[in-house]
């Protein structure tokens, strides 16, 4: 048993798939805490950017949280300084798993809740992998965006209707189209943070909420999880098909092409329009 800094026992901290090309560092790992499985992304020096290797892990980790009858909720965290920067775009576009599709989560049904944990930035496919979880707690002063238009591309892992859906429609085109970040203070106000921590304790808040979850029947929280997404989900489909649409036009673009090339020469972009 290994203490953490909540002061509560948990069982050791374990790798969950795949650790960084070249070092034997994982880059996901999942510990129990009580009835909560906490995954924490593990790639600090690359702001947690998604490449397979956390793909493959994110989606281990929910592997264990659902086939595991003593837990009942999970929280899914960066570090202390970063949930995700999105992409690692130098290892391509949004890797995907097998049953979660996009970062190994975006795509995949759920029964347990999730609850992400955020601390610094959660932008691009970062606040996809948010919007994909059903609650959110947020240190104050983190950031979420989506920057994909500043690359020349399209977010096409599920904020295209999720954040339409979650947010005011004019909000989420805000973001959509100027690329623009917000602070987690203002989505507390529009209702997508639930909850907002002090710096450096949006594990600790995320962590009492799912216990607060876990006083309840696990059969009948997750009957109701599941009732809700098939009630808010219907249209997902249109989503999907209407996202990849978009997302293939717009890859298929010279400014697409000049986008990831100014982002790896680290340079701003000279758009064509093309």
């Amino acid at each position: 048993m290994a203490d953490t800094k909540d002061g509560k026992d948990t069982k050791d901290t374990k790798d969950t798939k795949g650790t960084e090309a070249g070092s034997d560092t994982p880059t996901v790992t999942h510990a129990r805490h009580g009835r909560v499985l906490v995954i924490s992304l593990r790639r600090e020096h690359k702001r947690n950017a998604v490449d397979q290797q956390i793909s493959d892990g994110i989606e281990a980790a929910l592997d264990v949280l659902e086939n595991d009858p003593d837990l009942w909720a999970g929280v899914l965290t960066g570090t202390s300084t970063v949930f995700s920067a999105g992409t690692d775009l130098s290892a391509g576009y949004a890797p995907k798993t097998e049953r979660g599709g996009q970062y190994g989560i975006i795509r995949r049904p759920r029964t347990k809740p999730l609850i992400a944990a955020v601390e610094g930035l959660a932008l691009g496919g970062g606040f996809e992998i948010v919007l994909a979880c059903d609650l959110v707690v947020a240190a104050r002063g983190a950031r979420f965006g989506l920057p994909e238009v500043r690359r020349g591309l399209l977010a096409n892992c599920g904020a295209i209707f999720r954040a339409p859906r979650t947010l005011p429609l004019n909000v989420a085109r805000e973001l959509l189209v100027t690329g623009d970040p917000v602070d987690a203070e203002r989505l507390h106000g529009l209702g997508v943070v639930n909850r907002l921590a002090d710096p450096g304790h949006a594990l600790d808040a995320a962590l009492e909420l799912a216990e607060r979850i876990c006083l309840n029947s696990p059969t009948a929280v997750s009957q109701t999880l599941q009732a809700v997404e098939r009630a808010v989900t219907a249209d997902d489909d249109l989503g999907w098909q209407a996202t990849e649409d978009g997302f293939r036009t717009v890859t298929a673009s010279a400014d697409a092409r000049e986008g990831l090339t100014a982002f790896l020469e680290k340079r701003p972009p000279r758009w064509t329009g093309r």
